[in-house]
């Protein structure tokens, strides 16, 4: 994420935000916080997806909408939405 060009702090409960802004198929597993607002603060969301470009798309979605929905983050804008491919075998 992108701060507004005038700068702008990250609200403190932006976690509780982004699970409030996933949809339950969207996959959205776990979310951290990495960053401080005079950077380009990362989020980073773990989600279940059946392939890379399924878990990008979901976390670009669940972005924008945190992004449209949440009065508290006017003038932020999503740089990117990546991901990487976890694959985990099962015994």
């Amino acid at each position: 994420m992108r701060p507004p060009p005038r700068g702008g702090e990250l609200p403190p409960d932006l976690r509780a935000f982004v699970y409030e802004c996933a949809r339950p198929e969207e996959g959205v597993e776990h979310v951290s916080v990495h960053g401080d607002a005079s950077s380009a603060p990362v989020l980073g969301l773990f989600l279940l997806a059946d392939s890379l470009a399924r878990a990008e798309a979901n976390a670009a979605a669940v972005c924008a909408r945190l992004l449209e929905i949440h009065p508290e983050l006017p003038g932020w804008t999503l740089v990117r939405a990546e991901a990487p491919l976890l694959v985990i075998d099962s015994p």
